[in-house]
């Protein structure tokens, strides 16, 4: 994996290219990104860098963390991640990360935890099909039978029914950078991303667009 950044969802707008089409985006904020450790493979087996994003107060923050991001020189942060690396050697402890690792036409893909739906029923969490509107139809929106009554006498595994919706971990994969503001710290994506506003996302460059390139050869 390629070192990337942390960030916040600020929320989706539209811009119009040359040719007038109507482009749909996604602005993150990203960065600044302290650099808190360094993974070694002498000492813990994996090469890796430890990045955190956004600021928090020392009086919330635990004394451990405390002396972690004071031997790392830097302010404490809320939002912690490791991205693995082959080389680790041109990065220091402290050093600060922006939206300069990034450029416009890039494809990146990221990570966020979806909206949270609450316990949701098979129609709105499955897409699944709903019985007849008429008068007198006592089946309306129930998830159905769940298994034969003798034989095998229970539910399989991975039954549609009603349950949990959302607040989970998804990622959206190869999406186009369309632009960068170096002094804001502003990332436009194409296309919608997981999370809701003011959410914590992890970008990092796209793993398919290599795949796709490495198969081209």
């Amino acid at each position: 994996m390629a070192i990337g950044l942390l960030g916040k969802k600020l929320g989706m707008s539209q811009i119009f290219d040359e040719k007038g089409m109507c482009i749909p985006v996604t602005l993150i904020e990203v960065g600044p990104c302290p650099i808190l450790q360094k993974r070694v493979p002498e000492k813990d087996g994996y090469s890796a860098l430890q990045i955190g994003f956004g600021a928090r107060t020392e009086k919330n923050v635990t004394q451990p963390m405390l002396g972690h991001f004071k031997k790392a020189g830097v302010s404490p942060v809320r939002f912690i991640k490791e991205f693995r690396c082959e080389d680790t050697n041109e990065f220091e402890v402290g050093q600060t990360l922006n939206v300069d690792l990034f450029q416009t036409g890039e494809h990146v893909d990221i990570s966020g935890v979806t909206k949270g739906r609450g316990f949701s029923g098979t129609i709105r969490r499955f897409n699944s099909r709903r019985g007849p509107t008429s008068h007198g139809s006592t089946y309306h929106r129930r998830p159905g039978a769940s298994s034969a009554s003798s034989d095998p006498s229970r539910v399989f595994k991975g039954k549609m029914m009603p349950g949990h919706h959302g607040n989970a971990n998804r990622t959206a994969q190869n999406l186009t950078i369309i632009g960068t503001d170096a002094e804001k710290n502003i990332l436009v994506v194409k296309g919608s991303i997981p999370g809701c506003t003011n959410g914590y996302v992890v970008v990092s460059k796209s793993v398919k667009t290599k795949l796709k390139k490495s198969l081209k050869k």
